[in-house]
């Protein structure tokens, strides 16, 4: 068992630091983890930069004797609190009322790293055990990661682990083993400027990315063939995860998925314009390439004039096999925790776990259920910290012995 005090405390004194992206500054919530990394007999913490203001903290523990590498990865940075209005309590004074924690990054993802930290307390306190446990603690997740988690995948041994668990939102009833690609897409059409009701006389941007953007939504018709063992795992799921994940979830994992973000043109009602924009993200499923989306949205826009086509973010999807005994160590490990056994199933947005993946390393998400995320009275409960703590320190161990 874990110290149950110790990460609510751990994950009240993290909230009460703002680390938010934009700006991403994490110098001092790195400073307060770095002090609570200080308590754990054992541990040593050592902090990395790519780029100011982004710290990141990378602390490693030792058993008693050789065996494996065991990563636990969170993030330190989290979405803006936005308006006052929209929070209950303030969102940087942690509260807990009804056996939930408020406040923002209470679940994603500053609890979900009191867990982890509570989880070095633990092997610390008893250090009969085989093999080395780290925590990476990246501070630009919300903007991809360039300067947290890939830096420190290129720059510290330590991080690279024979497996890897990200403590990140999600549920600990659904440990997810693949996470979906993404293209984002910026869509611009050149005009000529013209008065609105001489529509003889110009050539109306608008119009023309309007156009373009609709080619692009249609994308998400495009037909995907699924690697068996992920189509099987997504169904096998679909009960448990689609109630807690949203009815459609399991249809959202097994398609291509397109959002139309951001458009703009023009000034005035009537002028015509001769300048127009479109964000788009696309979200691609296993048995997609990124090669294949970008071609075929070139493709589909190829003969539409004065329309041109920039990617902006490009990450290919990531899945572990869902074999792999990392997934039925931690199933057996919360099992009697929870009740029940924890399913597996793909995770619908992104996180770090992509980036362990994309450097070969076997990577699970297994965090809390979310409430709240990204707007006011963000809250986690505090049983599934408990409990996913409990389960990752049973876990950790038999792994990194095996």
């Amino acid at each position: 068992m874990t110290d149950h005090d110790l990460i609510l405390r751990t994950a009240m004194a993290l909230i009460a630091v703002p680390s938010e992206t934009p700006p991403g500054d994490t110098r001092a919530v790195a400073d307060a983890a770095e002090a609570l990394l200080a308590a754990i007999p054992g541990v040593v913490a050592t902090r990395h930069v790519k780029r100011e203001p982004v710290h990141n903290i990378v602390a490693v523990l030792k058993g008693a004797r050789p065996g494996r590498r065991i990563v636990l990865s969170g993030h330190l940075d989290t979405y803006p609190a936005g308006d006052p209005a929209r929070w209950t309590t303030p969102a940087y004074a942690p509260a807990v009322r009804d056996g939930r924690l408020y406040g923002r990054g209470a679940a994603d993802m500053k609890g979900g790293i009191a867990a982890a930290i509570a989880v070095l307390a633990a092997l610390a306190a008893n250090r009969d055990w085989a093999g080395e446990v780290v925590l990476a603690l990246a501070g630009d997740e919300e903007s991809m990661g360039r300067d947290g988690t890939a830096f420190l995948l290129e720059t510290v041994p330590a991080m690279r682990g024979d497996c890897c668990i990200v403590t990140d939102a999600g549920s600990p009833a659904v440990i997810r083993f693949g996470e979906k690609g993404m293209v984002w897409l910026t869509l611009t059409a050149e005009g000529r400027a013209a008065h609105g009701a001489h529509v003889h006389r110009g050539t109306n941007a608008a119009e023309a990315v309007m156009e373009a953007a609709r080619r692009i939504v249609a994308l998400r018709d495009t037909k995907v063939t699924l690697p068996d063992d992920v189509a099987a795992a997504i169904a096998a799921a679909k009960p448990v995860s689609e109630p807690l994940g949203g009815a459609g979830e399991a249809d959202t994992l097994s398609r291509i998925t397109v959002n139309l973000g951001r458009i703009a043109a023009g000034t005035s009602p009537n002028l015509i314009p001769d300048t127009a924009m479109a964000g788009c993200d696309i979200r691609l499923p296993p048995g997609v390439t990124t090669a294949a989306v970008i071609a075929a949205a070139r493709a589909a826009i190829a003969d539409l004039p004065g329309v041109t086509l920039k990617t902006d973010v490009v990450w290919e999807p990531t899945v572990t096999p869902p074999t792999h005994p990392m997934f039925d160590a931690l199933a057996r490990a919360a099992t009697p925790i929870l009740g029940a056994r924890p399913v597996l199933n793909m995770r619908v947005g992104a996180s770090d776990a992509r980036l362990f993946r994309l450097a070969g390393i076997p990577t699970a998400v297994f965090g809390p259920t979310p409430h709240g995320m990204g707007g006011g009275d963000e809250n986690v409960v505090l049983a599934e910290l408990n409990a996913i703590a409990d389960a990752l320190a049973v876990a950790v161990r038999e792994l990194a012995a095996a």
